[in-house]
């Protein structure tokens, strides 16, 4: 005989994602609130595209009022599974959202491109589809900008200096966007919050006034500050920041900035209240340092061989170096013109991003050094069968639960490149578009190889399943894949 879910399955079912709604109308409404800073300038400028962001806002504001007025009496104890649920389907719901104004708006994008360039946006990574960019109104270039910018402080981890008010473990959600392996130096999750994001704004601010005094345009300054601290990657200019290839102070100024968007913002904190030597003596900012300067020294006198002048080249490559391993994604020159050896070295650069705890994607420098730990404790094993060897970083044991964390998401992130690549080579792309393509979007770098996707190209031209490929790449890399991986289980749903 035939079973029925009771009325008090339904109504828990009702509640459950009632709760994840409200939420999410929380973070609609703040993207609400940002839409309305480029919406000002197109009407103080009287530009065409400002019907495009009013009826967006519009909508956004129609989708938040709704969704609110519908679980405004639903109580905010999430459960743990519903905090991966609301991670994933915020960041989806709010790429789509951001969309709104590059469909409406000049560009008139299809659907998949604007969801392109948005998810792009959103998770920092700097892919883009358009073309002509320093034609666009005013208020889209500033919208772009805003866009990395939210991401790259995290949509969620902003609103973690609001959501304790409502009664939502903030710090149990922060785990679940990122899964880095981070010190909690404040007891309370929203202090980290509101100190992590006023440094941000901070260093934001300084990047926009050194680009100004640097000669850019106050909405160039303002759209790159914004973009280097969120190591994002768009720009005003179709050349990137090529577009001052020959102003050396920028592109050092722009190197500064991305690596300090790269670092752990847990140690500025520290730095502020208590130690002044917090950033050189973490392990992982040590490691990160020497991995960029190896990088450099090698790539530069690569090109001084090549008969180029030594202080362009120190320039270009620092510059290019510290956007791909911060996952940046600028480009000041087409560094896929210097050489088969650069080509190689900036591939295997893609893959490793920054520090644990910064707005830069990638699998972050934290993993390759306990993996390369990992490894020495190995050998000594095969060395001395019996013996005990403790495995330490930044003065801390390796608990094998980190460990463990640390294999299963390498496993996972590269499996991801791997199935997504395959999916792009099945659609008609060659190898070097669709392995570099596929790498790009899953360490959420921007530019990947080749003629079309290159430094100096575009995704413009890719099918749209590819781009729709994409989109989930870059979305799984934002989310430190395995927030995503585990909604794809059937025990996740059978819990």
């Amino acid at each position: 005989m035939a079973t029925f879910p009771s009325a008090r399955y339904y109504r828990d079912t009702y509640r459950n994602w009632a709760q994840i709604f409200k939420i999410m109308s929380v973070l609609w409404l703040v993207l609400a609130i940002f839409m309305t800073l480029p919406l000002l300038v197109l009407v103080i400028e009287k530009d065409p595209d400002a019907p495009a962001f009013a009826v967006s806002l519009l909508i956004i504001l129609s989708a938040t009022l709704t969704t609110w007025g519908l679980t405004r009496h639903v109580s905010l104890e999430l459960k743990p599974w519903q905090m991966f649920i609301l991670t994933a389907g915020s960041w989806t719901s709010i790429s789509c959202f951001a969309s709104l104004p590059l469909i409406l708006g000049a560009p008139q994008l299809s659907f998949t491109n604007a969801v392109f360039e948005s998810v792009s946006a959103i998770t920092t990574t700097g892919s883009t589809v358009l073309v002509g960019i320093e034609n666009l109104s005013d208020g889209l270039k500033l919208w772009r900008g805003l866009m990395q910018w939210m991401g790259g402080i995290g949509i969620i981890v902003m609103g973690i200096a609001i959501l304790p008010f409502l009664k939502v473990g903030g710090m149990r959600l922060f785990h679940t966007e990122s899964s880095d392996w981070s010190d909690k130096v404040m007891p309370r999750t929203g202090g980290i919050a509101k100190a992590t994001l006023s440094i941000y704004v901070i260093l934001t601010l300084a990047a926009m006034l050194s680009y100004w005094l640097g000669g850019m345009l106050p909405l160039d300054a303002i759209v790159h500050g914004m973009t280097s601290l969120a190591t994002g990657g768009f720009a005003n200019s179709d050349a990137s920041f090529g577009a001052y290839s020959e102003q050396p102070w920028l592109l050092w100024m722009g190197s500064f900035f991305m690596l300090s968007g790269a670092l752990p913002f847990v140690l500025y904190i520290r730095f502020i209240r208590s130690s002044r030597s917090a950033l050189w003596k973490d392990q992982q900012v040590r490691g990160l340092l020497k991995l960029l300067l190896a990088a450099i020294v090698i790539l530069s006198a690569w090109r001084v061989f090549q008969g180029d002048n030594w202080f362009v080249s120190l320039t270009h490559v620092t510059f290019n170096v510290v956007s791909v391993v911060t996952t940046t994604g600028y480009a000041s020159d087409d560094y896929t013109l210097w050489g088969t050896l650069p080509i190689a070295a900036f591939f295997y650069l893609t893959f490793i991003g920054g520090c644990s705890g910064s707005t830069s994607g990638g699998m972050k420098i934290f993993r390759f050094q306990i993996a390369m730990l990992m490894l020495r404790n190995q050998l000594r094993y095969l060395i001395h069968a019996n013996g005990i060897f403790t495995t330490r970083y930044n003065q801390q044991p390796v608990t094998s639960d980190i460990s463990r964390s640390v294999v299963a998401f390498s496993f996972f992130f590269f499996i991801t490149i791997a199935v997504l690549a395959l999916g792009l080579a099945a659609l008609g792309l060659d190898l070097v578009t669709a392995l570099s393509g596929a790498a790009t979007a899953v360490a959420n770098v921007g530019p990947g190889l080749g003629d079309t996707i290159g430094p100096s190209g575009n995704f413009a031209t890719l099918p749209d399943a590819a781009k729709w490929l994409l989109c989930v790449g870059m979305l799984m890399g934002r989310l430190e894949i395995l927030t995503v991986v585990v909604l794809m289980t059937p025990m996740f749903w059978r819990r």
